[in-house]
């Protein structure tokens, strides 16, 4: 299963928190329209077949698709120029 890391976790948790939004608000990791990259997107609650991950105090879901592509991996997020990114990596 996909693990979350703490940055990754309170990216989140900030990206979800706030009084606008539902507390099943989360960030969504689904497979493109291309088929070859990830979307990533706030949602407010999870869709239907989603999978949750979990993620400390914020919600992460993975589309039933992307559920498979994601195992073993480890979801991390770090400041860059742009903004907050978020990077996959192997687990070890």
């Amino acid at each position: 299963m996909l693990t979350v890391s703490e940055n990754a976790q309170a990216v989140v948790k900030g990206l979800t928190d706030s009084e606008e939004l539902p507390a099943t608000a989360g960030l969504r990791l689904a497979v493109g329209p291309d088929q070859s990259q990830l979307e990533v997107s706030v949602v407010r609650e999870p869709q239907a077949s989603d999978v949750t991950v979990p993620a400390g105090d914020g919600n992460v879901y993975l589309a039933e698709e992307a559920a498979p592509l994601l195992e073993g991996q480890t979801l991390d997020a770090a400041q860059t120029d742009e903004g907050v990114g978020f990077t996959l990596t192997p687990q070890s």
